[in-house]
């Protein structure tokens, strides 16, 4: 497959990607910020989470100040085509990239993500109130029907490959962050540790991730951070967390197996067998802020050893965008 058309593919899937998993942190936010809380600035620090989760809080405080306010985050994050961390840009660069690479997708994938865009453009360009649950239902929904009719319509070939590189990828990066700012930034004192915000906080974590089932199927008990966090890093048969999405890259990557694919290969096996051998005690004694960091860090190496190895080559005169910071370099 040619360097190009495997970038278009592997992008493709992680703008989709990435606008479900936008859509499912405000959604959270949103219902979490219908409860009663009376502590002093408990909205701005709630609001104030999808913004570090996205990367992008410079580019809001710069636009509309410091003060996180609901309407203004989720009209900067969900519709702003100004924001590269926005669902609007997300849904826009996942269709230009595939518009890019039709003969390499199938009619009916193309069909969605075309409908997609275009009916997100014949939305209104404000949101609020009653209509915000809708409109994330539907972003995960739009997102859903994509991912089920690439699986039902496209050859098991490279295709497929780069596409599942760019949708996991994308996961891992996404979980790691939400549990990241969860534990290093929304609560704003340890006395909330434990508290009714606390339980309300870890569920709508585990609601953000679709974990909140599973999580009591498995420990049958009260939410408590370690086990939440040990769900989400460790659990291989949890489809969002990092075990389970490095997992796939790895697998991935050894089908691939291309003869420039080995620092890539020698990454995502490194990575994924740090999870597969680690134990959660272990990673609350290094600390779990300290430990994300160090895992966000390894995957942006995998990431730019993927497009190394496999992806078109970049002007090297542009500095390309970090991947925290959501915008591509074409």
């Amino acid at each position: 497959m040619l360097s190009r058309t495997a970038d278009h593919l592997f992008w493709m899937a992680r703008y989709i990607e990435r606008a479900e998993n936008t859509a499912r942190v405000l959604d959270v936010t949103h219902s979490t910020s219908l409860l009663p809380d009376d502590s002093a600035g408990a909205e701005a620090n709630l609001w104030y989470a999808p913004l570090n989760i996205s990367g992008c809080a410079a580019d809001y405080t710069a636009k509309y100040g410091g003060l996180a306010e609901s309407v203004s985050v989720t009209r900067f994050i969900a519709l702003d085509p100004d924001n590269p961390a926005s669902i609007y840009t997300s849904l826009m660069l996942a269709r230009e990239n595939a518009r890019a690479v039709r003969g390499a997708i199938t009619g009916e994938m193309w069909e969605i993500i075309n409908a997609t865009w275009l009916e997100l453009n014949r939305m209104s360009p404000t949101l609020s109130g009653n209509r915000l649950t809708p409109f994330f239902d539907w972003v995960k929904e739009r997102s859903h029907l994509f991912r089920g009719v690439t699986l039902g319509t496209i050859l098991k070939d490279d295709a497929l490959n780069f596409i599942r590189l760019g949708t996991f990828l994308e996961r891992a990066d996404n979980t790691a962050r939400i549990l990241d700012v969860k534990y290093h930034i929304l609560l704003p004192s340890v006395q909330d540790v434990g508290g009714a915000a606390d339980y309300y906080q870890w569920g709508a974590l585990l609601r953000s991730v679709s974990a909140l089932e599973a999580y009591r199927k498995i420990y049958r008990d009260v939410i408590s951070p370690q086990r939440v966090a040990e769900l989400l890093v460790l659990r291989a048969d949890m489809p969002r967390s990092l075990h389970a999405c490095l997992n796939e890259v790895d697998s991935t990557l050894e089908i691939i197996n291309g003869s420039t694919g080995r620092e890539a290969r020698r990454c995502a096996g490194e990575l994924h067998a740090s999870l597969h051998f680690n134990l959660i005690e272990n990673i609350f004694a290094e600390g779990l802020h300290e430990y994300l960091t160090d895992f966000l860090g390894r995957i942006d190496v995998l990431a730019k050893e993927i497009r190394s190895a496999y992806l078109a080559r970049r002007d090297e005169s542009v500095a390309p965008f970090p991947i925290r910071q959501m915008a591509q370099v074409q």
